[in-house]
């Protein structure tokens, strides 16, 4: 009777998957005695966690249950997965997002995204000032000339053809990115310290446009750097009212951090109101001691705008350093014309003297971190291009000042020309008073403001900032678990929620049913950062297992070498 055929009316009458069921039933009560049984009901079955699902409420035991790239159950699971997880005594929570993310390049390299992988992340999203598309020739060419120990071709011209890459490549993060302010005003204006003409600003603006179209978050700004520092406000608010239609935010590295910080945070919400655009200010910081006490301001400042219905939030890193480069120990004027036009004025002996006497003196002008940081000895170099620079890596300025018996000025500007870059560099320059005072505040996500890199290959070639390897384990470990700052449900939720509504994703940053397989498994008693500024390359630890659109990542603290990372495209893209 096995043998035999079934009937015609099963091979005919029932639409495939139907018929497949059917005749799995008849097929299994045929054949009890070879013990058939039902296939598993589910790809992976999370079990006997502790689940906060990214809302900010209490957490609850639940199991969580992935089928293909979604969750489709999360509560009490009674059917079996092809994958079953213990995660007895752990947290269960939303992939974690990146609110800052310089993994533009990185990822490229190697794009499993080690250092961000292990500590739950799960989207990186792009775009602080500069963007990788859309590029211009000429800016394709810089590009290429000044990269570091980073070396790939650039096949792509637009910021989707640069994620589209990338996904083709394989990465094992999603990724999202804001377009460039700086990048559009250079592909039109160049270097120079102009406003656009109208023609130009027309072109800047359709590039917007595209942008959006193609799924850009909406317009990022990094308005302390020449050329972004040459753009005025009604700039920015042209380029904006491109991006609004489109559901596109204004996120910005703000003009000043410092001396001019409540002045910058009012163009911020100038450029807001008058585009109707929702605006985030990128790692919020009062920098420089003289400047703490501006911070408690600032913050009830946000609150007021909030309350009368401005879209106002903003992210940081949790750390009392920033990283950027030389460029911004340096007036903007004598960076006008891109790195080689600086580097040339540089050698001008006359020019160095003026551009010395600017490194010394305090000024709201423009934004020194060097005297922000208020000393060299503050200062520390991170990166250098060239082979024999390197040996000054992870050196203070002063000390390496003492080392080429030259002044601090002097050497910053040696540096510059002989490294044929900015010169990645370490800026002391913030209070631990005012991370925790930023991170009670609602409406404060987190950023890492680093690329996501390994402890290998050519990514030792350069130390990084540790905020590349700890952000969000050390929200986890210090701010919640030590120091009590923020509950651990209020955290998940501004790493993951918090965000994902920011910027208008669907389906992302939560653990509900529908929602993509972004899932993080850790250990809230011992996830911690390693990294430190004298050993940044240190995974953190305590993050056991990540899921990305419902395909393990992560499993027991290693990487399972899968890339199931997607492009995640804003809310104005044309499908």
């Amino acid at each position: 009777m096995i043998g035999r055929p079934f009937p015609r009316l099963f091979r005919r009458s029932f639409r495939p998957r139907l018929a497949r069921s059917v005749l799995h039933s008849v097929a299994c009560s045929l054949a009890l005695a070879v013990g058939c049984s039902s296939p598993p009901a589910y790809d992976v079955v999370i079990r006997g966690g502790t689940v906060y699902d990214g809302s900010g409420n209490s957490p609850v035991a639940a199991d969580v249950a992935l089928r293909g790239d979604s969750i489709v159950a999360v509560g009490e699971v009674t059917g079996k997965g092809t994958l079953e997880v213990d995660a007895t005594g752990m947290a269960v929570s939303p992939g974690f997002i990146n609110m800052l993310s310089w993994a533009t390049e990185t990822l490229i390299e190697d794009g499993r995204s080690q250092g961000d992988i292990r500590q739950g992340v799960t989207l990186e999203v792009m775009g602080e000032g500069t963007s990788m598309g859309p590029l211009s020739d000429t800016l394709r060419a810089d590009m290429l000339a000044e990269q570091g120990d980073i070396k790939f071709p650039i096949t792509w011209r637009t910021l989707r053809g640069y994620q589209d890459s990338l996904v083709k490549k394989g990465i094992s993060t999603n990724i999202a990115s804001f377009v460039g302010a700086t990048t559009v005003r250079i592909n039109h204006v160049g270097w120079d310290d102009r406003a656009p003409t109208p023609v130009e600003l027309e072109a800047m603006q359709q590039e917007v446009r595209q942008a959006m179209e193609e799924g850009a978050l909406g317009v990022g700004s990094s308005l302390i750097y020449a050329p972004a520092f040459y753009a005025k406000t009604d700039e920015l608010v042209a380029l904006m009212k491109a991006a609004a239609p489109y559901g596109g935010m204004y996120i910005s590295h703000m003009r000043s951090e410092g001396a001019r910080l409540e002045e910058a945070v009012e163009e911020l919400i100038t450029i807001a109101r008058e585009s109707g655009a929702r605006a985030e200010i990128y790692h919020l910081k009062a920098a420089g001691e003289a400047n703490w006490p501006k911070m408690a301001r600032v913050l009830n400042r946000i609150d007021s705008v909030r309350a009368q219905g401005l879209q106002i939030t903003a992210d940081i890193y949790p750390y009392t350093a920033g990283a950027t480069g030389l460029d911004a120990a340096m007036p903007p004027w004598v960076q006008e014309g891109g790195y080689a036009a600086w580097a040339r004025r540089l050698q001008d002996p006359a020019i160095r003297r003026k551009v010395a006497e600017e490194m010394r003196t305090p000024t709201d002008k423009w934004e020194s971190l060097l005297l922000a940081s208020g000393s060299p000895d503050r200062v520390v170099l991170s990166g250098f291009k060239a082979d024999s620079l390197k040996q000054y890596t992870g050196k203070t300025l002063a000390a390496v000042a003492k080392l080429r018996g030259t002044s601090p000025e002097e050497t910053a500007m040696d540096l510059v020309i002989k490294d044929g870059t900015r010169v990645g560099t370490i800026y002391f320059i913030i209070t631990e008073d005012n991370i925790a005072a930023q991170l009670k505040k609602p409406w404060v996500s987190v950023g890492s403001d680093a690329g996501s890199m390994a402890p290998e290959g050519n990514f030792l070639k350069s130390n990084t900032h540790p905020r590349a390897y700890g952000t969000f384990a050390r929200v986890l470990g210090k701010y919640v678990r030590e120091d009590k700052v923020i509950t651990l449900q209020e955290a998940v939720r501004r790493m993951t929620s918090l965000p994902a509504t920011n910027l208008r994703l669907t389906r992302r940053g939560t653990l509900t049913p529908g929602a993509y397989g972004d899932v993080v498994i850790f250990d809230p008693a011992t996830v911690r950062d390693n990294a430190t500024f004298e050993q940044p390359h240190q995974y953190a630890t305590g993050v056991r297992d990540v899921f990305v659109n419902g395909v393990p990542v992560l499993r027991n603290g290693e990487h399972t070498g899968a890339t199931p990372g997607r492009v995640v495209l804003g809310p104005g893209a044309k499908r």
